[in-house]
């Protein structure tokens, strides 16, 4: 099989965020703008007894204080392909989480509104706060979703096996921390509000204010053209953006809103804490027999998260008996989604799992891999539309050197040094869903592609700008396009490992259809060479529409706008996804991968570090090689984070988040990243025009579970928990 790269194409934004000339939404201003500080709960759990806000309304530049006292009454905002808002802020005196806005100060100056902010007096009816997702007193939600699956006969297989393995893993909770802190501005002209957001989903934060003020989705506008990087965190609209639009109301003025970085810890949600207990039968050969994997994850007291750890399961082995349980517990916690939600956690326990019982069963664990490979999707018995994971195991033992590896634990050294080689396989979900573009050519012969995407440092822009380049046959530098603005057509989300096929998918359709609008202007007129092509008869190329059967009788799009007495011709496109029951008896094929893992291991001190990595990726259709190894290369190193560093530590008796601060919350940098080897292989999967399936998800899934199968090999200490702090491996 050979994959499809695109060429790598710098990035089109590049230059303005080097120069520092990208407008963020902590960039806007607008005249008589006044600035807004949210004050949070420093309970985590309880309710409110008094709130004195005198001083506050008191101090210099003060223009408003609001609190749930004269808060209006707000409605939650709708459900969405995510699952469902968060819940308004500010409407009673409970307290959920520890941070949760209680008051939100409006003033003149930035300045003047912290000042006063902290003249704000709250007391507390405290109670126990829940914070442990093993605490039975946590309201448990069981069959999340209805997302539990079942096939066959587990426990009578357990029964009968050869070897049984059961094990528990646990996942720390961890911060998105993107490089920008959350910022929102807004500002009304009568009925209607304009809003610039830190969101990785303009569509969807148009229609949660429009919902929550009782007001046209088309009265209201999104902008979010730079994000500043989201990891997840931009997917839900979260309390500051309703409390950000609610005082511009209020004072009939602009009101901006910057989270400090703390507040991007207690008011953005997280990858929640899990805990995961997988059992496996199989015989003495390695072929599974068994497989249960059951996840509890932290969820809110009041609202839900989407993400699942245990259902990677369902599909990632051969195996007659199968199942898997998703759970959520409430607590005092607020949650999210980060990079992998869920998958993250749940390929970490499979893939520990399995290197488990590979070493149990004194077995190579590619080999064990290899042995239970899932050339059909488990659950259907179809065959998968497109999938080169045994491709990505051979590749990148190749250019690992896995071959290499003493199988003995603790075999391996250079000086003071032990040497471990671990690896895991991922299968990331199929997603896609329905997405809008449009697509203009004008007289000029200047292209503009648009949708209402947004592109969080993805590259989206820039892939997509390539594509419709392609497309309709003009030089880049004659096609813009532009995202971020509610405006525009509707696109999902940036997130999920969809946005590049979803929207791609639009383009292409929008750009064929326009091609079309071209060829009916002059499907009669005799002047043109291009009179009653269709489609199949022509090509594109250096702004030309050319007859595939003789070139040389070509039209540009000039010609034809300026022949017609036209401005510009433009179509719009809605594309859909293929429809699970009629795509001709293939099953949904995300994204696979395989990661390498090579760590050393100081033998006195106990200090990790991962010397190299391998990932092979099949990911379909490489719309372009930078930006999709670009896209590997964060994944791998946020891997990294998750295994060795990053934990969200939550004081058990308050629930105060102890490290929300950068100078705390330990993430990897430069020393911490070793050299990164990224090939694609595969082919393009055929079920959408473009073949993509994405990149964004499959860098981080997996990496976890290769470093702690590599530890294993390097010392013989099996770590169950992340992050493998020195005191676990110790």
């Amino acid at each position: 099989m050979t994959v499809m790269i695109g060429p790598a194409v710098d990035r089109t934004d590049a230059p303005l965020k080097v120069r520092g000339a990208a407008p963020y939404p902590s960039d806007v201003s607008y005249p008589g703008m006044a600035h807004a500080v949210l004050v949070g709960s420093t309970a985590a759990a309880g309710r409110i007894m008094s709130i004195n806000v005198a001083g506050a309304a008191a101090a210099p530049g003060v223009l408003k204080v609001i609190t749930h006292i004269d808060a209006p009454n707000l409605p939650r905002g709708p459900a969405t392909l995510l699952g469902p808002s968060p819940l308004p802020p500010l409407q009673d005196d409970r307290i959920r989480h520890h941070g949760q806005y209680v008051a939100v100060v409006v003033a003149e100056t930035l300045f003047e509104a912290r000042l006063a902010a902290e003249l704000i007096d709250v007391t507390y009816d405290t109670t126990e706060p829940l914070l442990n997702v093993d605490d039975p007193r946590g309201e448990l939600n069981e069959n999340l979703f209805g997302s539990d699956t079942h096939s066959g006969d587990v426990e009578g297989a357990l029964e009968v096996a050869e070897i049984v393995f059961d094990a528990v893993y646990s996942t720390a909770t961890n911060t998105n921390n993107p490089m920008a802190t959350f910022a929102t501005v807004a500002v009304w002209d009568g009925g209607r509000v304009t809003v610039h957001d830190s969101t990785q989903w303009t569509k969807s934060v148009q229609a949660t204010i429009a919902e929550v003020f009782g007001i046209e989705v088309d009265a209201v506008r999104i902008h979010a053209p730079y994000v500043g990087g989201g990891f997840g965190a931009g997917l839900r609209v979260w309390p500051h953006v309703i409390l950000a639009v609610l005082a511009a109301r209020e004072l009939k003025r602009p009101v901006k809103i910057v989270l400090t970085r703390p507040q991007m810890f207690t008011g953005i949600g997280q990858r929640p804490h899990t805990t995961q207990r997988i059992r496996i039968g199989a015989d003495h050969d390695g072929q599974l027999t068994a497989l249960e994997h059951t996840a509890t994850a932290a969820a809110p007291v009041e609202d839900d998260s989407a993400a699942l750890s245990a259902h990677v399961t369902a599909t990632a082995y051969a195996c007659p008996n199968v199942v898997t349980h998703d759970n959520q517990r409430r607590l005092n916690l607020l949650t999210g989604f980060m990079r992998g939600p869920g998958e993250a956690e749940g390929n970490f326990a499979l893939e520990s799992a399995i290197d488990e019982l590979a070493y149990q069963l004194q077995l190579d664990p590619l080999a064990l891999r290899l042995r239970n490979y899932a050339s059909v999707d488990p659950r259907s018995g179809l065959p998968w539309s497109s999938k080169a994971l045994r491709e990505c195991y051979e590749v990148g033992a190749d250019r690992f050197g896995w071959a290499r590896r003493d199988p003995a634990i603790g075999s391996m050294r250079d000086g003071r040094w032990r040497v471990g080689y671990g690896l895991a396989g991922v299968g990331y979900s199929w997603w896609q869903v329905r997405c809008e573009a449009r697509a203009t050519i004008d007289l000029e012969g200047n292209a503009s592609v648009c949708s209402a995407a947004n592109d969080p440092g993805t590259g989206t822009t820039t892939v997509m700008r390539q594509l419709a380049s392609d497309l309709l046959g003009l030089p880049r530098d004659r096609v813009r396009f532009e995202l971020g603005d509610s405006a525009m057509p509707w696109s999902p989300p940036s997130g999920g490992s969809g946005l590049t096929a979803s929207v791609g998918n639009a383009v292409h359709a929008a750009c064929r259809t326009l091609l079309q609008r071209f060829l009916d202007t002059v499907v009669d007129d005799e002047r043109s060479p291009l009179r009653g092509c269709t489609m199949a008869d022509v090509m594109v190329d250096a702004g030309e529409i050319r007859r595939g059967d003789d070139p040389s009788r070509a039209e540009s799009y000039s010609d034809i706008l300026r022949r017609h007495g036209l401005e510009a011709l433009t179509a719009d496109a809605e594309a859909t996804p293929p429809d699970p029951q009629g795509i001709g008896g293939l099953a949904l094929s995300g994204p696979f991968a395989a990661k390498f893992v090579e760590v050393r291991i100081d033998e006195d001190l106990g200090v990790i570090r991962v010397a190299r990595v391998v990932t092979v990726v099949d990911a379909g259709h490489i719309l372009n090689a930078k930006l999709a190894r670009s896209q590997i290369i964060g994944g791998t190193v946020g891997g990294i984070g998750q295994a060795l560093l990053e934990e969200t530590v939550i004081d058990p008796s308050t629930g105060r988040i102890a490290n929300a601060t950068l100078g705390d919350y330990l993430v990897p940098v430069n020393a911490d990243v070793p050299e990164i080897d990224v090939v694609f292989v595969g082919e393009p999967d055929p079920l959408t025009p473009l073949g993509a399936k994405g990149v964004g998800e499959i860098g981080l899934v997996g990496v976890a579970p290769a470093i702690v199968n590599a530890v294993f090999h390097a010392t013989g200490r099996r770590i169950r928990s992340l992050p493998i702090t020195l005191d676990r491996l110790l």
